[in-house]
């Protein structure tokens, strides 16, 4: 959530900057102010009626001690009708705090300065990219039929199980899977991350302080009983490790690692480019999430973005980065850069992975403070990036490394897999 201080001295700016992620904030950014104006005068009113109360207060113990009851009895009733006048006038300032949080809530993150401008994938731009676009052979197929041919992963059993995007994975396909995760875990603790085993369904405002509600509501599978809902990634649970916490300046950056089982509804994914494991409702992921002092940040979401094309790296597969376009950010980013790979079947890229700073977006919503060497609180930077998701790395990799011979393993996978070939 942006700072409301921060909107007030940086109309202008918050208006300009949000266009870039498309969003027109010229009328709710003159609301918010407009709300914050009679908030700040509602208060000064309440302020005054209690410093009345209380000089009334002082001269009815004087008038009494001196006798005088029947005056102090009068200022009584004045301070009877003060407190009436005050009471509708506390009860109008939380109808006004309440409106101005619904209305702040719904404001983008403003974007970092470098965003590209643009409204679709196609504007995003392409940072860099790596390996050779693999030519496609004459008897390559997509994953889903190799999944089928070398009995990896039964969509149809994981349909009839639970539904569409669901699926059931078997013998080395449910190797291969561990596998990732153990590779992805053991990479990251070698890099300096703690692990973290974090719930797999969090509370309201769990999700509201990492921004998912009530921008993604839709989007998420909701436990209506329990008012609870289950993680889109593990990225809301690790960060509210640090609600309404106080770190030491000391103490950053924090560095988390989380495998977890990811949910998302997708509402409203159809057609081609949701076939198999390119788009599913329930699939694996290993989270990276960092803390980090605000002048160092984007330090450190570089050294993030060159850990997960590390992992691309070691897996042999040919990526690509792109810095995302304003129309293409998620509704908590400032700055997001999205790797994807080359899936040689599909003649496609498909993303792996998305590495965000989301800057004080996140901390100002959760209550996250850190204490300076001077004793002065401020809130941090929260970042977070997928390392990596598993559905289109397996799809890659087995479309990648088809061969006559059945799928061959990467050199760097096998220790986990323990079998260097899929046949």
């Amino acid at each position: 959530m942006l700072s409301l201080n921060y909107i007030r001295e940086h109309q202008q700016e918050v208006i300009d900057r949000l266009a870039i992620k498309n969003f027109n904030g010229n009328e709710v950014i003159q609301k918010i102010v407009q709300l914050d104006d009679q908030r700040r005068e509602t208060q000064k009113k309440l302020d005054d009626l209690q410093a009345q109360s209380n000089i009334l207060a002082k001269e009815i113990g004087l008038l009494f001690q001196s006798g005088k009851s029947a005056e102090a009895n009068l200022l009584k009733e004045q301070t009877a009708e003060l407190k009436e006048k005050a009471k509708s006038l506390d009860q109008s300032f939380e109808e006004i705090k309440k409106e101005l949080d619904e209305v702040l809530v719904r404001v983008p993150n403003l974007p970092h300065p470098s965003v590209p401008g643009g409204k679709t994938p196609e504007d995003n731009l392409v940072v860099s990219q790596e390996g050779g676009i693999v030519p496609v052979a004459a008897t390559a197929v997509p994953h889903w039929d190799l999944t089928t041919k070398y009995d990896l992963i039964d969509f149809i059993t994981g349909n009839k199980i639970t539904g569409a995007g669901f699926p059931l994975y078997k013998g080395k396909g449910a190797r291969l899977q561990r596998a990732l995760i153990n590779f992805f875990l053991e990479e990251a603790l070698k890099a300096g991350y703690q692990e973290v085993q974090p719930p797999y369904m969090v509370n309201a405002a769990s999700a509201y302080a990492t921004g998912q509600l009530p921008d993604k509501d839709a989007q998420m599978y909701h436990v209506g009983l329990d008012d609870m809902y289950l993680i889109p990634t593990a990225e809301v649970p690790v960060t509210n490790i640090y609600r309404d916490t106080i770190l030491k300046a000391q103490e950053l950056p924090v560095k988390n690692v989380a495998y977890s089982a990811c949910f998302r509804r997708e509402a409203g994914s159809y057609g081609k480019d949701v076939r198999g494991l390119n788009r599913l409702h329930q699939f694996d992921k290993v989270e990276i999430v960092q803390i980090a002092h605000p002048e160092h940040s984007y330090e450190v979401l570089e050294e993030m973005k060159t850990y997960v094309t590390g992992l691309l790296r070691k897996l042999e597969l040919p990526f690509r980065v792109l810095k995302l376009c304003g129309g293409d950010m998620s509704f908590t980013s400032a700055l997001t850069y999205d790797m994807e790979v080359w899936s040689s079947a599909q003649t496609r890229w498909l993303e792996v992975s998305s590495v965000s700073n989301f800057e004080t977006f996140q901390s100002n919503r959760m209550k996250l403070r850190f204490k300076d060497e001077n004793g002065k609180m401020n809130m941090p930077h929260t970042l977070n990036g997928s390392a990596l998701a598993l559905p289109r790395i397996v799809a890659a990799l087995l479309e990648n490394n088809q061969t006559p011979d059945g799928i061959r393993i990467p050199p760097a996978l096998v220790p986990y897999t323990g079998f260097d070939m899929i046949s």
